[in-house]
């Protein structure tokens, strides 16, 4: 595997003294050439300052960055062979869309008829011909979102960082603008480093994710490893709705100590060869499905039932009998 990628023991401390602030700890990351790489976890968890000490924003204060095989721990981001897109677009209001995509080869002093002429092709490569001689304000959420990426290919970098750039989006433009992200990393084959927090979003995009939790990895895997065998009890519930059964409960209906049970897993049925029986105490409709929970074994258990023609779905109070197949319960160790 060629590495685009490489932290080995990266850290991060914020202040001095009583007051520091360990954002990240110690992680040690491989990102492959042309892989597209998520860093998931919820806000403050430090995912997006590992993003800044790659691309060169924030230098760390313990351990390595490397790129393509280059050590550039202390290189400016200039000196790095990526680019980062933002959130906001950061484009500049005054400047037509061709002038903004074409900015970093202006500063580079590229002539201006080579720069205009690639401008317009990143343009087209993103869906966006002719809008060139247009202002940012012109242009919708997700046409300024196609700017900002083809400013930031335009100077082919190696690897792209992309820091929760859907995050302003509405959701229907949101699930649009996946579909193409990923299209495009597959078309042009470069490395792309996404932060997001967003669960949904790294499981339909990712070759593989990495999942963060107060400054440290807690799981690298592909999204289909991450979601079926979760590594610890914070995978287990940041990734998906699942039951996080402990103790009693989760001795008495799968067997473990500790366990995780996905909620579309289970099904109804008879009382004959049942799991777990009891009362339904919630009933929320989600469109393609609808979550029950049940009140059994000293706790809640969900269920998500999918709505298929016909469907008589439970009522609160009304009994149930819950069932799951073995494989469906994935342990948890003690210690996760």
């Amino acid at each position: 595997m060629t590495a685009a990628v490489t932290l080995d023991g990266v850290g991060c401390t914020f202040g001095h003294g009583a007051g520091a602030v360990r954002a990240v700890d110690g992680v040690d990351l491989t990102i492959a050439a042309g892989e597209f790489f998520t860093l998931l976890g919820p806000s403050g968890s430090g995912k997006t300052t590992v993003l800044r000490m790659i691309g060169g924003f924030t230098l760390p204060t313990a351990g390595r960055v490397w790129i393509g095989g280059q050590d550039v721990t202390l290189a400016p981001p200039y000196a790095r062979a990526v680019n980062t897109v933002f959130q906001d677009y950061a484009l500049f209001p005054h400047m037509s869309i061709r002038d903004n995509v074409a900015y970093p080869l202006m500063v580079r002093k590229v002539d201006r008829a080579t720069r205009e002429r690639r401008a317009e092709e990143l343009l087209a490569l993103v869906q966006l011909p002719g809008v060139g001689a247009r202002r940012p304000a012109q242009l919708s959420g997700g046409q300024r979102q196609r700017v900002a990426l083809a400013r930031a290919l335009i100077s082919e970098p190696q690897v792209l960082l992309l820091d929760e750039p859907l995050g302003a989006l509405d959701l229907k433009l949101r699930e649009q603008m996946q579909s193409e992200l990923k299209a495009l990393q597959r078309r042009l084959g470069i490395t792309f480093l996404f932060i997001t927090h967003d669960q949904h979003e790294a499981l339909s995009m990712s070759d593989r994710i990495g999942i963060f939790n107060a400054g440290r990895l807690e799981q690298l895997g592909t999204p289909r490893q991450v979601y079926d065998t979760p590594a610890t009890r914070f995978v287990a519930h940041f990734v998906g709705a699942a039951n996080v059964l402990e103790g009693e409960a989760a001795r008495s209906l799968t067997g473990h100590a500790q366990a995780m049970l996905r909620p579309e897993r289970i099904t109804l049925g008879e009382a004959v060869g049942a799991r777990a029986a009891g009362p339904v105490c919630e009933v929320q409709f989600f469109g393609a499905f609808t979550r029950i929970k049940v009140e059994t074994a000293g706790t809640r258990v969900q269920a998500d039932l999918p709505l298929a023609p016909g469907a008589v779905m439970p009522e609160p109070g009304q009994t149930v009998h819950l069932h799951w197949n073995n494989g469906a319960v994935h342990a948890l160790s003690a210690a996760a």
